[in-house]
């Protein structure tokens, strides 16, 4: 009966190492994969301006973009990209992105509205705040 036993517990000692190399591999293998599909997913949007969406069956894929020597090396790899979209496109002018025309509109009415309060003598605090949110959004959307 003690051989039965002793066979068992090294039967269930091999199988928990088993297990737990197991784990490790799939755990591994798993993110080596999302790893690969961020870097897809980035280099997707990178070259056709959109992102990409994951099948039905994913209901959420979230990433935070890289940082440090890995977005150094993007950069690299953007700048690369980015010689090889300006050969190939003509050299016309781009179209004006929307949201920064609609900035710059808000940007000169909010100063308008200051220039008219400083004229009264009312209050300016309110469109001087409004002012420098506004270019703080144009710089974020690549303007100044």
């Amino acid at each position: 009966m003690n051989d039965v036993i002793s066979e068992y517990q090294k039967w269930k000692q091999q199988g928990d190492d088993l297990r737990a190399k197991a784990k490790q591999a799939m755990e591994s293998r798993f993110h080596g994969l999302l790893s690969e599909a961020i870097e897809l997913a980035e280099e997707y949007r990178a070259d056709f301006g959109v992102s990409l969406k994951p099948p039905s069956a994913v209901t959420s894929f979230r990433y935070k973009a890289s940082k440090g020597k890995a977005k150094k090396a993007g950069k690299a790899k953007a700048a690369a990209k980015s010689d090889r979209v300006e050969a190939r496109s003509p050299a016309g002018p781009r179209k004006p992105n929307r949201k920064v025309i609609g900035l710059q509109k808000r940007l000169a009415t909010a100063q308008h509205k200051l220039e008219e309060s400083k004229a009264t003598g009312k209050p300016t605090r309110l469109f001087e705040d409004k002012i420098y949110e506004i270019e703080d959004e144009l710089r974020l959307a690549g303007q100044a």
